[in-house]
Formats: structure tokens, sequence, C-alpha cells
């Protein structure tokens, strides 16, 4: 936890209404959300302000209350779960990040559970698997071979259902973050067993879809993938099918 964050848990102590500090400090309207303060609220809130909070209509008070709503899902999992898989389609960006950012600090007390949650999401609608993505492919999470082989299996199911869908879907805002999302999940969870991550990428590398192209070379520039990007053949694709949303 660094200093900031210390800090902000200290004032918030010393608050009995907090909405007001939260919209003041928030960082918006800007470019960048307080994460700082977020992570503060998530460790300092107890359960019935997070739920509160993660109501609300304001974006980050509810962002705030999501987030930290992964801390207690070990305790409520039945309850946290369902309301965020609702939230995962949320139209506010901010929003469906809290949920990815909820699903993390799940991972980091649980990731056997997180894991096997995620297979299902991973089952689902674009914003749904896109929550999945995110919240899997963060580089804290992935500290075993066994678990990076786990996502690196997660992600593949879903890159074939990017691979297949019909051209009427890929114009949703949802296959877009989806596809913005996988744009990168895959080299956190090639860096992190990059010996396991080869056989996939060598794959998805020689798709002919546009979408499954543009993914695969995303995370190709990524400089994490500088060492395994060395050992990778690839042939182009002789043909290119499906809309490039670019």
């Amino acid at each position: 936890m660094g200093p900031r964050v210390a800090g902000y848990r200290n004032e918030l102590r010393g608050l009995k209404d907090w909405e007001p500090y939260l919209r003041k400090h928030s960082g918006l309207p800007g470019p960048r959300a307080n994460l700082e303060l977020v992570a503060a609220v998530a460790e300092e809130a107890d359960a019935d302000r997070l739920w509160r909070l993660s109501a609300s209509h304001d974006e980050f008070l509810a962002l705030c209350g999501i987030t930290g709503l992964g801390r207690i899902a070990l305790i409520e999992p039945d309850a946290v779960i369902k309301w965020l898989h609702e939230l995962a389609a949320d139209p506010r960006w901010r929003v469906r990040e809290g949920v990815a950012m909820a699903l993390q600090r799940l991972g980091s007390e649980d990731m056997p559970g997180l894991l096997s949650l995620m297979k299902v999401w991973a089952r689902e609608g674009a914003y749904v698997q896109r929550a999945a993505v995110a919240g899997l492919c963060e580089p804290a999470l992935l500290k075993t071979n066994q678990d990076a082989v786990a996502v690196l299996v997660i992600l593949d199911g879903i890159t074939k259902s990017v691979a297949v869908a019909p051209a009427a879907d890929r114009r949703d805002e949802g296959f877009e973050v989806l596809r913005k999302a996988l744009g990168y999940g895959w080299s956190i969870a090639a860096a992190a067993a990059p010996r396991n991550a080869k056989p996939y990428l060598e794959k998805w590398l020689r798709s002919t879809d546009r979408d499954v192209a543009w993914i695969m070379r995303s995370n190709m520039r990524k400089a994490r993938m500088d060492g395994l990007r060395e050992q990778l053949v690839s042939s182009p694709p002789a043909r290119a099918r499906g809309k490039h949303l670019a």
C-alpha cells in the first residue's frame, strides 16, 4: 500500500459522509480517475458502504464501491458475483473497470475460485467475456505456471468466439471492448508462461480473421513479448475475412 493510499484511508476514517470528499478528490472530469482513492475506499469501507456506493449513479462513487466488493466476495459470494456479472455490461466504462478490479481482488485471495468462475463467464456475451479477460490478465495474479496456463486456455476459448462472430455482432460496442482487452491480455498471460503460450500464439498468428489478426498484432507489439517474439514463426494469412474494426 503506497503512502497516498494510506493517507486517503486515514482521512476517510475521520469522515462520516464520504461522498462529498470522494467527488471532490475523484480526479474527474479528467483523463484519469484517482485510483489511489479508489484503492483506499476499497480497503477502508465496510460492506454496507461498498454496496451503497456500487449502486450509485455517480460513476466514480460506483467505481469505488464495485472495486471494494472484490474484498468481500469471499464473505458474500453469491450476491457479489451476481452483481458484478450484471455490472460487467454497464454502459459506463469505469463501472466495467471496477468489475475487473473487483475480480482481481477476488483472485488475489482465491485464484482457483476466480479461474473456475471465469471459465463460466468466458462462455457468455462479449461484455462478460471482456470482464473475464480484464480480471484474469493481471501480472500480479499469474504467479504460477499452472494459473497462467489456465488463463491461456480461457483466452483461447474466447478468441475462438471472436473468430466465428458474425458480422452484425462485430459492430457492437461489446465486441470492440472485448477485442481491445484481448489486444493486451494474451501478452500478459504469455509473458507468465511463454513456453506454454507459444503453440497458442502460433495458431492465432496464422488466423485469417481480421479481428483476430489485429488482436495478435497488438499483443506482439508489447514490450513484454520481446523475448517470445523472436521465437515465434508465423506465416501471414493468405486471405483475411471479417470486418476489421481498427
